[in-house]
């Protein structure tokens, strides 16, 4: 057998395995699972981030994904499944998805909450079809001192996001790339 071969070999088991290990996750959420797991994580962002209670109190609205698996070995996908809550009452369902090639091996969980701050920001978003940050929209990854207040910093983004891992708020990512697109619950 070739090395083309081999490679085309390798990468059909990658995708087999990825979508065997990604796919019960995904289709396993019903709505209810999902907004608990959003009142958790909204429950989270108010204990982390300093502030965080009256900063959501200014937005038009808040994409929660309690949970998005990534799994990677050398090719890379996540995945995951949140709704969108106007007014703190959940408005539709959405999930996120996002491919990466480079050095990766392993499985992570991570929390994705993103804010809008604007009206048009927020309308925008809802009526894509199949929203991608970077392209459609930029999000604003925040990062703030230790113990500071989150309302003390001058955000003027109309999208801001925050990223936790089970160890607490992570900095240094990005979003870009990463697809939003609504699903029916």
């Amino acid at each position: 057998m070739s090395l083309r071969n081999h490679f085309i070999a390798f990468t059909l088991a990658l995708f087999t395995s990825l979508s065997l290990f990604i796919s019960p996750i995904a289709s396993a959420a019903s709505s209810y699972e999902i907004n608990v797991g959003v009142k958790e994580t909204l429950k989270r962002f108010h204990t982390e981030v300093p502030g965080g209670g009256e900063f959501l109190k200014q937005a038009k609205g808040v994409l929660v994904f309690p949970s998005v698996i990534k799994v990677g070995f050398g090719i890379g996908g996540e995945y995951g499944e949140g709704a969108l809550q106007v007014g703190g009452k959940t408005n539709a369902y959405y999930s996120t998805a996002a491919a990466s090639i480079g050095f990766q091996l392993g499985a992570q969980s991570k929390s994705i909450v993103l804010v809008f701050m604007t009206n048009d920001a927020l309308k925008h978003f809802q009526s894509s079809k199949g929203w991608k940050a970077g392209v459609d929209g930029s999000v604003a990854l925040i990062e703030w001192g230790v113990g500071e207040d989150i309302n003390t910093i001058d955000i003027e983004d109309p999208i801001v996001g925050f990223v936790f891992s089970n160890k607490g708020l992570m900095f240094n990512l990005t979003l870009e790339g990463s697809k939003f697109t609504k699903i029916v619950k």
